[in-house]
């Protein structure tokens, strides 16, 4: 949704801008934790009842993520709250996840995999990836087993699709046109 990217975007800058170098890979956990927390729809009606003070709410979130976040998150949770906007959380951290891996030249992929692939595999496919792509990738594998075998690789708008569901639609489109 463009519209949560737009709002997301000053409070993912103004988090990359105030935190130091060496504290981003702490950063990240944080406000990736408040994030799942804020994700939960649940949560969110209770956010939004007019009831609750944005004081509870971020007592709860903090909470739930595990404990008492850095200053710096705790700023940033707290202007969100402040502002109505804790539904652009998710898009926030992910947003923020990007700035930290443009600054350090890490890129993320999402290895789509209809079977689990071990950490030996995984090592492998990742670089052979690295080399394909010719940057550093941080691998999330997902399990789709609609792709029947092989796997289909997404680092940021490219795609690399190997699997057997790709390859059988490849020879559909040949084979009636």
């Amino acid at each position: 949704m463009a519209e949560l990217a737009t709002i997301a975007r000053p409070y993912a800058e103004a988090l990359y801008k105030a935190a130091a170098g060496s504290e981003f890979a702490a950063l990240v956990g944080q406000v990736n934790a408040i994030a799942a927390v804020a994700a939960n729809a649940d949560l969110r009606q209770f956010a939004d009842n007019p009831k609750v003070e944005a004081a509870q709410v971020f007592e709860v979130v903090s909470a739930a993520a595990g404990g008492a976040p850095s200053a710096k998150t705790s700023n940033l949770l707290r202007a969100v709250i402040d502002n109505g906007r804790l539904a652009a959380l998710p898009e926030i951290a992910a947003q923020f996840q990007a700035l930290v891996n443009t600054r350090s030249g890490v890129s993320d992929l999402t290895i789509q995999s209809a079977f689990a692939i071990d950490d030996a595999q995984l090592a492998d496919v990742v670089v052979a990836l690295e080399a394909r792509f010719g940057r550093k990738l941080n691998a999330h594998v997902e399990i789709t087993p609609e792709l029947i075998g092989g796997i289909r690789a997404v680092v940021g708008d490219e795609v690399l699709d190997t699997s057997v569901k790709a390859r059988l639609e490849q020879m559909k489109v040949a084979l009636t046109a």
